[in-house]
């Protein structure tokens, strides 16, 4: 579950930055006359990204995994994304000669269209080396590339008795494409390209698990729109010799950014007199996650902008983001997996409607392009979104990539927010700002059921937010009071307790399954945060939830409180360093906590058993600035009754981080 990103600088290395190529031309500030008789340079290091859509065939009887194609249709390879580096030289007849070498990654597992075999085929990624030729048409340059190619791919044995290791191979090959670069803006390039992939025939035996052998045989199709920031001064050159070199314009009318964050935790040997399969380990875990965010914005008219934010997502929090109600790790999703995994997380639309009168600056920063816009306004957004972008915001607390990482300590975790397993979700949000308070609603998709990966019209969930700006001794602070209602496809506890009650033999699990139906869930949260001295502020969070049905989207929590304090590095000669300690406190409704005891588990808990006690956590960390846009931080947390189950932990759990920002 991610948390909003701040970053404030434009994305130009360390991961994979995507665009279309379209809209950006339509956005680029005009050249003069004479450069349109120009060439561009294109000589010189180049880093970017690509996103498209692809498909596959492995072979006959190779059962293929379906993956998600979102705006297409599901294939072997699903929505694609990736990253890519080169180095091209021009030559004075205008060919251009380049390497180029490049990374792709197929999405998560479709699984309304998953139909029952004894195994699956996948392809986790496509690896590539390869040269290129191309030929400058004045900014346009079309080029062919061939090369050397790599692959992995795995096969699941589906085994409802057993849970059996994947079985994976690397598999070498060759690959081939065309397709034609844009010189946008800046240094920047925008490109389609369309590329065949071969890899070698590798025969996977399946003997020990009583089934033949198979061939699998993979032909790759893959188009990829990508974006490319060229390193030096990448000049426009006229082809005048008297003319002066000069260098593509930037524009204002659209921007990139980026971030990566890698997260590893582990924690030592906890007391575990009995445990499940959702209970945390008793011996000890390390696990980590990564991601890498490119954030891409364009103004498409006056008030009218989109946001488009494609995600890769490798690793799994502790016991695959199970046993705590309040995670340690904000990074980690639902949906962990052991290759990268391609996600388009944002694609929305918003519009600002201006009243006239005082103005603020908008500074250039993710999901957000600069200008200015009147203060007193009102923003409609319609996509795909977290409800965190928009709600629940606090300046001391939102961020697990930036400081707080437990779940309960950077959101008001008693809201059941709708959401997929990475956290996302679509709908609409309408936001009536002032300078000195606000108010937004937002209605959303829920999941078809709890933990579900499908989001699904049929039921919904609403917010309204009224946010109040205050000062204290002249410290700024804010107020923000939430209510939330959902309807959604879920069981309600007491129901299945009295069905269990009348047949001991009946699992309290399966009697749950059978109960759902539409239900509502419904509460309410109170966020502040204060500024008390320059760069010293505290926070606090309370919520709550009626905890008569199951949760849907987010953890098993019905109250929590949290809150802490925040400092800044400038006390100490470090203004960008920051220090953060704080507390939660999470607890179950009755018929909640009596529902776990029968045996029933949750989203993420339920050890078979429960002697209840509220589960309580302590965080503190060093967020140490390395470089500007870069940050080491480490991070120590001590829960006590995990799950909120007395009889186990405590534990204590450490972490690292590692977040840039671009």
């Amino acid at each position: 579950m991610n948390g909003p990103d701040r970053s404030r600088k434009r994305a130009t290395v360390f991961t994979l930055v995507l665009v279309l190529a379209g809209p950006a031309q339509a956005a680029e500030t005009p050249l003069r006359t004479s450069a349109l008789k120009a060439v561009y340079d294109w000589t010189g290091f180049y880093v970017g990204g690509h996103f498209g859509y692809g498909t596959a065939s492995f072979g006959q009887g190779t059962n293929t995994l379906p993956l998600q194609g979102v705006f297409f249709p599901h294939s072997p390879t699903g929505l694609i994304g990736g990253y890519q580096l080169g180095y091209n030289r021009q030559l004075p007849n205008h060919v251009v000669l380049g390497i180029e070498a490049d990374a792709t990654f197929t999405s998560p597992l479709d699984l309304p269209a998953l139909a029952p075999t004894p195994f699956n085929t996948t392809l986790d990624y496509v690896g590539s080396v390869r040269g290129r030729i191309g030929y400058a048409f004045g900014r346009w340059m079309p080029y062919l590339t061939i090369g050397f190619a790599w692959g992995h791919t795995h096969i699941d044995i589906n085994d409802p008795a057993n849970i059996v290791p994947s079985i994976g191979h690397y598999q070498p090959g060759w690959t081939a494409g065309a397709g034609f670069e844009f010189a946008v803006s800046g240094n920047w390039s925008a490109k389609l390209e369309y590329a065949y992939v071969d890899l070698a025939k590798r025969m996977y035996d399946l003997s020990g698990f009583g089934l033949p052998g198979v061939n699998v045989d993979p032909h790759i199709h893959l188009v990829k729109l990508g974006l490319n920031h060229h390193f030096g001064d990448t000049p426009w050159k006229p082809t005048d010799p008297a003319g002066a070199a000069t260098a593509l314009p930037n524009s204002n009318n659209w921007n990139v950014h980026a971030q990566t964050t890698f997260l590893p935790q582990g924690y030592p040997p906890i007391r575990s007199p009995y445990a499940s399969p959702l209970s945390l380990p008793g011996g000890g875990q390390l696990q980590a996650t990564w991601t890498a965010t490119a954030f891409l914005g364009i103004r498409l008219w006056q008030g009218g902008e989109f946001y488009f934010d494609p995600e890769l997502a490798q690793g799994f929090g502790l016991n695959g983001t199970l046993g705590l109600a309040g995670q340690p790790n904000g990074e980690s999703q639902k949906a962990g997996a052991a290759f990268p995994k391609i996600r388009p997380q944002r694609y929305y639309f918003k519009q600002t409607i201006g009243f006239g009168g005082e103005q603020e600056e908008i500074a250039d920063g993710p999901n957000q392009l600069p200008g200015k816009r009147d203060i007193d306004r009102i923003t409609l957004v319609v996509g795909r979104f977290a409800v965190g972008d928009f709600f629940d915001n606090n300046i001391y607390a939102h961020d697990p990539r930036a400081d707080f990482m437990n779940w309960a300590m950077w959101s008001a975790a008693a809201y059941d927010f709708p959401a997929d397993l990475p956290g996302y979700t679509r709908g609409a949000v309408v936001d009536f700002n002032r300078k000195d308070w606000a108010v937004r609603a937002g209605v959303f998709e829920v999941p078809s059921a709890p933990n579900s990966d499908i989001l699904t019209f049929k039921t919904g969930g609403a917010v309204v937010e009224f946010e109040e700006r205050h000062a204290i001794l002249e410290q700024p602070g804010k107020l923000r009071l939430g209510a939330f209602i959902n309807s959604g496809n879920t069981g309600n506890y007491r129901q299945a307790l009295a069905i269990s009650a009348t047949d001991p033999t009946l699992n309290i699990n399966d009697v749950m399954t059978g109960v759902r139906h539409t239900n509502l869930k419904y509460g309410f949260y109170a966020n502040l945060e204060q500024q008390i001295a320059k760069d010293i502020g505290l926070f606090g969070r309370v919520s709550w939830n009626d905890g008569r049905n199951e949760i849907l989207s987010f953890t098993d929590i019905d109250r929590s409180l949290s809150g802490g304090l925040s400092i800044k590095g400038s006390y100490w000669g470090r203004e960008n360093d920051t220090i953060g300690v704080g507390g939660a406190v999470n607890g179950l409704s009755t018929a909640h906590r009596d529902f776990l005891a029968a045996g029933g588990t949750g989203l993420l808990i339920g050890d078979g058993r429960l002697n209840y006690r509220p589960e309580q956590s302590f965080e503190a960390y060093y967020a140490y600035a390395l470089a500007k846009g870069v940050t080491l931080t480490a991070d120590y947390q001590f829960i006590t009754s995990p799950a909120y189950n007395a009889d186990r932990g405590p534990v204590s759990i450490f972490s690292g981080r590692l977040h840039g920002e671009f």
